[in-house]
């Protein structure tokens, strides 16, 4: 039996002013309409449009079921924000939440940058191929990705296109903004995650999180760290096994 390659789900480039002016429509400080008209400003078609406003749901306005607490509280901590940095939090925690294959592209980028600062988009390719399938779609897909983490802050294109640069990691300081990007991480990993990790987590590379972590994550209503003997502490989900 031919095993099934996972779903791809993120294949646009999404904006992260499209992204913010959504947060606003689901906050109620915007319409639809004012993000309508930002789409058609940016020359979408029907069809281009029709899909952005799709992922536009996913990551804001319509988010899934399961999703929708953690949207709702992201929209609640980040509403009041004008600054792209603390907009790009948002934007990225809802996007690795949402849809692995943006957690899986973003985390082969975080590993891949993590020691000289660059790497080949070659090589991102090549270790997403491997888990979903050696398919132009998925190179199309790759690419959206990429671009989109480009038009986020958290990297650059150089040689054509051909190698990115890891651009400095932007400092959190709001405890509430770092325990809900470290529950989207959860919630992409699906697993708890060791506390001394944390801060090194190669799926949230663009953000540095410089705060005591456990006494963050203590303090968050849907986190909880656990001990397994005296020094291994992990942080996971309320209700997680």
């Amino acid at each position: 039996m031919i095993p099934i390659a996972p779903q791809i789900g993120f294949d646009r480039f999404i904006r992260l002013d499209w992204v913010a002016a959504a947060l606003k429509v689901r906050a109620g400080l915007a319409s639809l309409d004012e993000l309508n008209e930002l789409l058609d400003a940016a020359g979408l078609g029907k069809e281009a449009k029709a899909k952005t406003r799709t992922k536009l749901n996913a990551l804001a306005l319509e988010p899934r079921p399961e999703l929708a607490a953690l949207i709702d509280r992201g929209v609640q901590i980040f509403k009041g924000t004008e600054d792209a940095g603390e907009l790009a939090v948002f934007a990225w925690g809802a996007a690795i939440a949402t849809y692995p294959y943006f957690g899986k592209v973003a985390e082969f980028t975080g590993r891949l940058t993590s020691i000289q600062g660059d790497c080949a988009v070659s090589e991102i390719h090549r270790r997403i191929s491997e888990v979903y399938g050696d398919r132009e779609v998925t190179k199309r897909a790759t690419q959206a990705v990429i671009q989109t983490q480009a038009n986020w802050g958290a990297i650059e294109r150089v040689e054509k296109g051909k190698r990115l640069v890891r651009l400095r990691a932007r400092s959190l300081k709001n405890d509430k903004m770092v325990a809900w990007l470290v529950e989207s991480a959860l919630r992409y990993q699906q697993k708890a995650i060791s506390l001394a990790t944390l801060q090194s987590l190669a799926v949230t590379y663009p953000f540095a999180l410089d705060q005591p972590l456990g006494y963050v994550m203590s303090n968050s209503p849907t986190l909880e760290v656990r001990s397994e003997g005296p020094s291994n502490q992990f942080v996971t989900l309320r209700g997680m096994l």
